[in-house]
């Protein structure tokens, strides 16, 4: 268990919707418990919990990854329970993976600009229960969600509570969204913070279409959006499956830019399912955009250093 803690740093590498890092771990002496810090969940903008179960399949694959490099035999187990998804345990033998530390300390998500072009198709048939769709086929989806985003009060409080747009906040080097990882700089990140303060007096003179227009141009090129599709049911175990598909593309030099905006507005959701052949919007799970970044990003911060 001590060789186990000292693992954490390289755990905690798994990605989060808005960085809240909500995992956590419980240890007694033979097993050690995985669940979840309910203040570090977003029930505004995650009602059901679905971006918190990938989070936290995304995390035990770090998990099992970091422990096979270290030599480790470790396995987990599905156990749901109150805040747990499950069980890291002893095993017979390592878990069996092509990936190391270093590729889970490698992978992270790009904000900035790709470059043009579509992901070659032996890589996207690597990429298990994942649809691939033109950036452009998506924009006009895009522009809806977002609009819909910043014009909802709660949702934009909560995501005004995950903001990190100054050095000067007490959370910078910790968690949440930075300035420096939405790849603003200053005029735009005070720009941002004024915004969202006046919210609630700005949102009837039209502030959230000016929000929505500024990531108007994410999508206008030539590039890939991939769409993970799975059963509600699974979303842990998928987590897991889209934790291995980013750092696959990551180890092929590719990164990815989360925008499940795109599938949390119920119309934007349903059209997307149209638009893909899907019978249930429910299982559109996780919407990136995906590509070759023309710069690398800044590295998000993490609680555990």
């Amino acid at each position: 268990m001590r060789e186990l803690r000292a693992l954490e740093p390289d755990f905690w590498r798994a990605p989060s919707a808005h960085n809240t890092q909500p995992w956590t771990l419980t240890y007694t002496a033979q097993e050690v418990a995985v669940g979840w810090d309910p203040d570090r969940a977003l029930p505004i903008s995650d009602p059901t919990g679905r971006d918190l179960r990938l989070s936290l399949g995304a995390f035990v694959e770090c998990c099992l990854i970091v422990c096979a490099d270290a030599g480790l035999d470790v396995a987990f187990r599905a156990d749901p329970g109150p805040l747990r998804v499950g069980f890291l345990h002893r095993a017979p033998e390592p878990y069996r993976t092509p990936f190391t530390t270093a590729d889970v300390r490698a992978r992270g998500v790009n904000r900035g600009g790709y470059h043009p072009g579509r992901l070659p198709a032996e890589v996207a048939d690597r990429l298990t229960g994942v649809h691939r769709l033109p950036c452009r086929d998506l924009a006009g989806l895009l522009r809806a969600a977002d609009l819909h985003q910043f014009g909802d009060p709660g949702v934009t409080r909560e995501l005004r509570a995950w903001l990190r747009l100054t050095p000067r906040h007490p959370r910078y080097r910790l968690d949440g969204l930075t300035d420096r990882a939405l790849e603003l700089g200053a005029a735009q990140a005070l720009g941002l913070r004024a915004s969202l303060a006046l919210h609630p007096v700005l949102r009837r003179l039209g502030l959230p279409r000016v929000l929505a227009a500024a990531s108007g141009g994410l999508l206008d090129h030539d590039g890939d959006v991939l769409v993970l599709v799975g059963p509600v049911t699974e979303q842990v175990e998928l987590g897991r499956t889209l934790m291995r598909h980013w750092l696959t593309l990551a180890g092929l030099g590719h990164t990815t830019h989360p925008l499940s905006q795109i599938i949390d507005c119920d119309r934007t959701r349903e059209a997307l399912a149209d638009r893909l052949g899907v019978a249930d919007p429910l299982t559109l799970l996780h919407v990136a955009r995906v590509g070759r970044p023309k710069a690398p990003a800044a590295r998000s911060a993490r609680v555990r250093t």
